[in-house]
């Protein structure tokens, strides 16, 4: 018998639909999202299949619009202009490069779901947290990071491969993923809500295997700039990601570590790992007892016997995913209308 608790990422996805369903009944409002899709990658075709799903069940009023690749930038435009959308989404990857990034930028601030425009990244990695000086308007953060966070609150009061940050746009359902990390570590407790807003992580130790642009750094910064200590991982070595001694930086610094990764995994309350790779197994005798281990790659980076160490296991976060989209999305439908 095991003590470890395994958290279901549709476990988590069910109380934030739940949420967002009542919330979307309870004001009678039915917000609108828009979803592009210029290519016919069946793992995109799929996701989006999974946002009409989810979107039916809560009460977005959500449209998928299938376009042609080379038309796709003036169809952003309408809809950016088009009173009527809320929200708007694009199932990536359209080019494969530096265009889509350029097309990331073309959705407006005020309807970008996603969060994956200049100005949200940039805020992110800043720690700025509103869009106005009021501090009315709370900035979109990238779903995958998000997601993790979440998680963390509700159960206890990379491997940088160019190749992969394509196909990780689509099976992780791009940047979305950050918000999906952000709200699982939310949801099982790891964030102190006792502590002061924006240092919820103080005191918290986390590994991070993963560094890419699309995901494992932008993760590693947003929970640094929570107040965590991060490690991040990749091939090229181990990072540090931090606010200082006593959190007393405004926004997280980096350094190279000195440790490997043998080093800083037994160090961490929480480690999370993203190695798109089936052969990847992250030695489970590294684990420190009562880790919390999060897995958000497609491929299982732990091994069968990681609850022998692990307090709570999270075997996948992607179910997570479309649920952040949308409670991004009923924070922009309040932000264009002025609440």
């Amino acid at each position: 018998m095991t003590s470890c608790k395994v958290v279901l990422a549709s476990e988590v996805s069910a109380s934030f639909r739940n949420e967002i369903h009542k919330t979307i009944t309870e004001r009678g409002i039915r917000p609108k999202l828009v979803g592009f899709l210029a290519n016919h990658d069946p793992a995109a075709v799929k996701y989006a299949e999974w946002t009409a799903k989810t979107c039916e069940e809560t009460g977005v009023d959500f449209e998928l619009r299938k376009v042609d690749k080379q038309e796709l930038e003036d169809k952003v435009i309408e809809a950016n202009e088009d009173d009527d959308v809320n929200g708007i989404m694009v199932y990536y990857p359209v080019f494969g490069d530096r265009q889509d990034q350029y097309l990331q930028n073309i959705i407006s601030t005020g309807k970008d779901v996603e969060g994956l425009c200049h100005t949200f990244v940039q805020n992110m990695y800043h720690n700025v947290r509103y869009l106005d000086k009021e501090q009315k308007r709370k900035c979109i953060i990238p779903c995958t990071p998000l997601a993790i966070v979440k998680v963390y609150i509700n159960d206890c009061p990379h491997m940088q491969i160019p190749c992969w940050i394509a196909k990780l746009a689509i099976t992780l359902m791009s940047m979305n993923m950050l918000l999906n990390v952000s709200q699982i570590l939310e949801y099982i407790g790891v964030y102190n809500s006792v502590l002061p807003y924006g240092n919820h992580l103080y005191g918290k130790t986390i590994t991070v295997i993963n560094r890419s642009e699309v995901v494992g750094r932008p993760l590693a910064a947003l929970l640094a700039n929570d107040g965590a200590r991060v490690f991040s991982v990749d091939i090229n070595g181990v990072q540090e990601f931090s606010r200082g001694t006593g959190i007393k930086l405004r926004k997280h610094e980096v350094k190279d570590s000195g440790l490997s990764v043998e080093q800083c995994v037994p160090l961490s309350d929480v480690v999370i790992t993203g190695v798109p790779t089936a052969s990847y197994k992250l030695p489970t005798e590294w684990l420190k007892d009562g880790v919390v281990a999060i897995n958000f790659s497609t491929h299982k980076n732990f091994s069968e016997d990681v609850k022998s160490r692990a307090a709570i296991y999270v075997p996948s976060v992607g179910k997570v995913t479309v649920a952040m989209l949308e409670r991004n999305l009923l924070r922009l439908h309040d932000h264009q209308h002025g609440l």
